[in-house]
């Protein structure tokens, strides 16, 4: 076979290299100028489905390249084909957020940050609860033991006692020494005596006071610390209310120390005359020296039987 025109009327039955041999030059075959490898072809194009085989060929219509063919607009204006998204339905861009539908999506569990917040609080309230039944568990049994009345009622001998100002602190107290009166010093005409009862020293002996210069001194030692004491002295008198002269460590404490008749006894009946008065002297530590006497002015109308002291100011 050679190359060369076998008489085909169409450029599709040409032989698309015959440029390439003698004869097809001599034919009059021509390189391609257009579409590759045809002589004489050109590129057409075309929309898909446009070319149907075995019917002539038609020239797409002005209409269809109107709309095919996409009209460009000046640079920086807007394309006149071209339309937002937002125009077509469905094609808006949310203003919100938008919500899952109900039930779709990833379901939540129990509240358990609730829970916690919850049973921490009942346990909270449950230990507030208990610190407050114990903190009132002792005042509800004393307030029992003395029948709803607060236990702040002197005793019979704190009852007759003087009240001084000043408060005491009982928190303060140490075991400190007694004196009898037959322990005692005795000064001027002071005689010791067991006649009248109801004195609560040893054997019931007392000292009789009842003259200017009598008087009675107590030399104490251990005393722990210097600061307050009390210095508590048990004593009888009747009828009328008396008052000494108190020396501590040579040195007159205060006016006078009062030896009232707190209890009341009538003149002459000594052995219901007997109570308690005291003082808060200052010591010092280690040994100090206390005297009761009766000085001129003083009433002197005395029994006492025993003195003792407590540290701190207090008053029974």
């Amino acid at each position: 076979m050679t190359p060369g025109n076998n008489g085909a009327s169409t450029p599709e039955d040409d032989d698309p290299f015959g440029y390439l041999y003698a004869d097809g030059q001599a034919n009059g075959a021509q390189p391609p100028s257009g579409g590759y490898g045809y002589p004489n072809s050109v590129s057409r194009v075309r929309a898909v489905g446009e070319r149907q085989y075995g019917q002539p060929q038609q020239q797409p219509t002005a209409q269809y390249r109107q709309a095919t063919v996409p009209q460009q607009g000046a640079y920086g204006q807007p394309n006149s084909h071209y339309a937002a998204p937002e125009t077509f339905p469905g094609g808006g861009v949310p203003t919100g957020n938008r919500q899952p539908p109900p039930g779709g999506g990833r379901g939540r569990g129990p509240n358990t940050k609730g829970l916690l917040i919850g049973a921490v609080a009942v346990v909270a309230a449950v230990v507030v609860g208990i610190a407050v039944a114990m903190s009132n568990g002792d005042t509800d049994g004393d307030d029992k033991a003395t029948g709803g009345q607060p236990s702040t009622a002197p005793s019979a001998a704190a009852s007759a006692s003087p009240s001084p100002s000043g408060s005491g602190d009982s928190s303060q107290d140490v075991e400190l020494p007694t004196a009898d009166a037959k322990t005692l010093r005795l000064g001027g005409a002071a005689a010791l005596a067991s006649d009248v009862p109801n004195a609560q020293s040893d054997g019931g002996v007392y000292a009789n006071l009842n003259q200017v210069g009598n008087s009675v001194t107590w030399t104490v030692d251990g005393i722990p610390s210097k600061g307050a004491y009390t210095l508590f002295a048990h004593y009888s008198t009747a009828g009328e209310n008396q008052s000494m002269t108190l020396t501590v460590n040579g040195k007159a404490f205060g006016s006078k120390l009062s030896m009232d008749n707190y209890a009341k006894a009538a003149n002459g009946d000594f052995a219901k005359g007997w109570t308690t008065t005291y003082a808060w002297p200052t010591l010092t530590k280690g040994t100090n020296t206390i005297s009761i006497s009766c000085e001129n002015g003083d009433k002197c109308n005395v029994l006492l039987d025993q003195v003792w002291l407590k540290k701190g100011q207090v008053k029974e």
